[in-house]
């Protein structure tokens, strides 16, 4: 049981807001690859974050996901605080 591992082509390209995207359904990478991890779905209430601000960069573990777009928001608020960046 549980979420399978979902046997696409892998294509993908950069869609204008600068994250990667499937060809053949315009769902973003990021949002796949936090399914994976997870196990299951993610609701659409929850925000999946780069830790390291790379849209690009959708490794696992370069992944957070939040259960709002508020705890979203607030994961930046901290960080601007301690580096300066948003």
């Amino acid at each position: 049981m549980g979420y399978k591992k979902n046997s696409r082509k892998n294509l993908t390209y950069i869609g204008k807001d600068g994250y990667k995207r499937f060809t053949d359904s315009e769902k973003i990478v990021h949002r796949h690859v936090a399914e994976m991890k997870l196990g299951r779905k993610l609701t659409p209430g929850e925000q999946v974050h780069h830790k390291n601000r790379d849209k690009l960069d959708n490794r696992r573990s370069n992944l957070w996901v939040f259960s709002s777009r508020k705890t979203h928001t607030n994961a930046h608020k901290q960080d601007k605080k301690r580096t300066g960046k948003w």
